[in-house]
């Protein structure tokens, strides 16, 4: 298994349940179980609500395995100048792998070196290398608790740190924690990236995690991202996993991730007909 992974599909919680509540957890584990893939994705944006023993009897109810993002805000971004801002962050991002940890998941992975956002500015040299210094404190803490961090390449919208997977690998080999892997996304890379091979492949076996999304967030398949290429670069690096559908819509929603990502069309009705047609999608590429 190249970097110790295990090659398995998820689904991101947000498809079925825009909350952790006992009733929309159930939701969530019932639906990605069904829909037969191996983990759920759960969004820890405040782990503090998560129950991590309900959370954990359901997912050996529905025989699956979870692993967990989050993107930070303004009040907990770690690129902030102010110490306090930075201390707020650290103490969310341990919280979440905390939790994580309580749970049996092993991959902690999203937007988590820096506020989920526009930016109105580019990055100063400060605000990377506070970043920088933040992945690595959580690296270490991670590592402790056997856990992976993947950071996710998000678009220009999103981020100011890194757009592309090159800029995701500089970043990581300023973090240098082994650890700590590139977290690539199909819907962000349709946007930012020159095609959908060269990032994958110059990764190699530092692509720790994989985000599947169309380019509306829809339906797999009825948008403009280059599925094809992008699946036979995985391929090539022999890949190994994990691998999460990531879809989102007005029908689900979380508000603070909603708002933030601009969810505001209605792109599915039926969690269930969505989930288990983009796993069929998925596995008949990879």
């Amino acid at each position: 298994m190249a970097n110790g992974k295990s090659l398995e599909y998820g689904g991101h919680a947000l498809v079925w349940s825009g909350d952790w509540t006992p009733e929309g957890a159930r939701k969530a584990i019932g639906g990605a179980a069904r829909a037969g893939y191996d983990y759920i994705e759960i969004a820890l944006l405040d782990p503090w609500k998560v129950d991590i023993a309900l959370t954990r009897d359901l997912l050996q109810e529905f025989d699956i395995r979870a692993h967990a993002s989050l993107g930070l805000s303004p009040a907990t971004d770690v690129t902030s100048t102010d110490p306090a801002i930075i201390a707020k962050g650290d103490e969310l991002l341990r919280k979440a792998t905390d939790v994580l940890h309580g749970i049996g998941g092993k991959e902690l992975c999203g937007v988590i070196y820096c506020a989920l956002g526009k930016y109105p500015g580019p990055a100063s040299r400060q605000n990377r290398a506070n970043s920088v210094a933040a992945m690595q404190r959580l690296a270490d803490y991670a590592g402790e608790k056997n856990l992976n961090i993947n950071l996710e390449v998000v678009n220009r919208y999103e981020t100011n740190i890194m757009n592309t997977g090159l800029e995701g690998l500089a970043f990581l080999d300023e973090v240098d924690r082994p650890n700590a892997y590139l977290h690539l996304d199909t819907y962000h890379m349709n946007i930012e990236e020159d095609g959908m091979e060269k990032s994958v492949l110059a990764a190699k076996d530092k692509l720790g995690y994989v985000h599947i999304g169309e380019s509306h967030r829809g339906y797999l398949g009825t948008g403009n991202v280059d599925f094809d290429s992008f699946f036979a670069a995985l391929k090539k690096i022999d890949f190994q996993g994990p691998i999460t559908f990531e879809s989102f819509s007005s029908e689900v929603v979380d508000p603070n991730l909603s708002n933030t990502l601009c969810v505001w069309r209605n792109l599915w009705h039926d969690s269930d007909d969505l989930a288990g047609k983009a796993l069929r999608f998925i596995k008949e590429r990879y």
